[in-house]
């Protein structure tokens, strides 16, 4: 597989097989994608990988929280800023009537919304979950070189035939999950990543969200 083809391939998958992925297997994918861009060779990530009964413990350690307030724990990095601005917001909105669409949920069906999106913290029965990891000191480059970091994990997966799904969900239990994998005092979960191979034939991965055209977000000058 190019790399051309394998970003153009790449979704969101939001349900797996069960298939477990072996140990040595993610040991390769991990060592792999140390190989993404890092300005100054700083390196800000860490990760955490969870499987069988350690994945079942992160879940077992959301729910409550979640049954308490499903909005979760208070976070000073919230997932959107306040108020998001056109067109973002309208593209947010848009994948989301997308997803619930191609599952046949319909707008006034809030039950059966909020159930398919608890499914985010089960990480879509996939069998591994990948936690990123940044110290809260780093400034907003090293963010973005962790950015990096995650789309390379993101394409290695797919030249494997494993499919991922970027979970900036799990924003929302930082504090229980720092406390949960016992961070350090200046580190952060940043995110969580669903890993494994697609259910092909579940509805959900047929999902293919829309990208802006190019004439909207790029300027050409000099040509």
């Amino acid at each position: 597989m190019d790399v051309s083809k394998a970003v153009d391939q790449r979704i969101s998958t939001r349900a797996f097989l069960p298939d477990a992925l072996s140990e040595a297997e993610v040991r390769e994918w991990l060592t792999q994608a140390q190989r993404a861009p890092s300005g100054g060779n700083v390196q800000p990530w860490r990760t955490i990988a969870v499987t069988g009964q350690a994945k079942d413990d992160v879940i077992g350690m959301a729910a409550p929280i979640l049954a308490a307030d499903p909005r979760g724990q208070k976070t000073d990095r919230p997932i959107y800023p306040k108020d998001l601005w056109e067109p973002y917001e309208a593209r947010r909105r848009r994948v989301g009537e997308m997803m619930y669409e191609a599952l046949g949920i319909p707008r006034e069906d809030r039950a059966a919304r909020l159930a398919w999106f608890s499914n985010n913290f089960r990480f879509f029965g996939a069998p591994l979950a990948v936690f990123l990891v940044i110290d809260e000191r780093m400034g907003h480059g090293q963010w973005g070189h962790a950015g990096m970091y995650l789309q390379t994990l993101a394409l290695l997966a797919e030249e494997r035939g494993w499919g991922t799904c970027f979970q900036e969900c799990w924003g929302v239990l930082r504090p229980a999950l720092k406390e949960h994998f016992k961070l350090a005092p200046t580190e952060m979960i940043w995110c969580g990543v669903a890993v494994g191979k697609p259910d092909r034939a579940h509805p959900v991965n047929s999902l293919r969200a829309e990208r802006a055209d190019i004439d909207e977000i790029a300027e050409f000058h000099g040509f």
